[in-house]
């Protein structure tokens, strides 16, 4: 089933690319793997995936340590500030910084480690209450803000869009991000790329690859339902 799974989405995101002109190497896919077990990670790694993306802290611990080295781990959860000392030197990306003061504490572990973090910056374009992440209008001056540590590279943005039945009601919100993101990538910030454009979870990826995704968050497509039970 899983490789079948891994076949489908991969077909669809490069059906989305062909309808959009673009080139399906461009999209990574993200196999976001939260509350699934070690075995069926190490089947995925043996279908020849290497970018995970999980969405705590633990189970990225946990899973590093269980796991090949040559995969690329990516927090796509909410991050808390003193959770950041666990996985500075274990992942490739971190999708969810929300704030200047998170960044100011991956700035002050990641110099710890004398490595550089990739971040991007989290944005609630859609205004939920119930999620994490700027507003549109803050996003420029914390941009600004973040900018000036050395050991933090901003690599674009990143979006959760709201649940919904039809994803062409999503494609506003990827759109105006991917707006955003040329706003600020043509402003030429030192220290900040626009090259990466995290947006699309299983419901509506296809939806966002067509507005410009080059991160899609794919997990229930891949793996099946999550049983929350079981954590």
């Amino acid at each position: 089933m899983l490789r079948e799974n891994f076949r489908q989405v991969e077909e669809n995101i490069r059906r989305a690319c062909g309808r959009a002109g673009r080139d399906p190497g461009d999209v990574t896919l993200i196999a976001v793997s939260k509350t699934k077990p070690v075995e069926l990670l190490r089947e995925a790694y043996d279908l020849g995936t290497r970018v995970f993306g999980e969405n705590k802290v633990q189970e990225i611990v946990e899973k590093y340590e269980a796991l090949p080295k040559d995969i690329h781990w990516h927090m796509i959860g909410h991050l808390q500030r003193n959770k950041v000392k666990y996985i500075i030197d274990k992942v490739d990306l971190i999708h969810s910084v929300d704030s200047v003061r998170l960044a100011e504490t991956i700035e002050k572990e990641a110099a710890k480690h004398d490595l550089t973090a990739n971040i991007l910056l989290e944005v609630n374009v859609a205004e939920e209450e119930s999620k994490f992440g700027l507003k549109v209008d803050e996003v420029e001056q914390v941009v600004d803000e973040i900018a000036k540590f050395s050991h933090i590279k901003v690599c674009g943005l990143m979006t959760i869009a709201p649940f919904v039945e039809n994803p062409e009601e999503n494609r506003p919100y990827f759109r105006r991000l991917r707006n955003l993101s040329v706003d600020i990538g043509g402003k030429n910030v030192d220290n900040v790329t626009m090259s990466i454009l995290s947006m699309g979870m299983t419901n509506d990826y296809e939806v966002a690859v067509e507005e410009g995704a080059t991160m899609v968050r794919v997990g229930t497509g891949l793996f099946g339902a999550r049983d929350y039970a079981l954590r």
